[in-house]
């Protein structure tokens, strides 16, 4: 059974830092010709939209949504079946719950997610 977590979130002064986590159990390897990762979010009051996502293959292509590019930078660690959000200068807009899911995102996949918060 696979099982996508989410960690990492917390409470930040605008113009902060924070390292999302997504650890992955279930699967025999994060690598892949198959499938991507990617990190979603939704805010209160709005829909959940894709912030950004990697393809789990030697190539790695990463993409990002318009608002967050130039700050926002996805990884992994293949050996802790892990990916990552490092969220640079955050924003207030950037307040919502983040959540990790394979894209296109599966059902069953979906987790608590982790609270950010952008706020002086």
């Amino acid at each position: 059974q696979v099982q996508l977590v989410e960690s990492g979130g917390g409470l930040v002064q605008p113009g902060g830092s924070l390292r999302l986590s997504c650890a992955v159990s279930g699967l025999r390897s994060l690598r892949s010709d198959d499938y991507a990762i990617g990190w979603f979010r939704q805010a209160p009051g709005k829909e959940r939209e894709g912030v950004s996502c990697m393809s789990m293959n030697e190539g790695s292509t990463t993409y990002y949504t318009d608002s967050v590019k130039g700050r926002f930078i996805i990884s992994r660690d293949n050996a802790k079946n892990t990916v990552y959000l490092q969220m640079n200068s955050l924003k207030p807009e950037d307040t919502a719950v983040y959540y990790c899911n394979a894209v296109p995102p599966k059902y069953d996949y979906w987790g608590q997610g982790t609270q950010v918060t952008v706020s002086s």
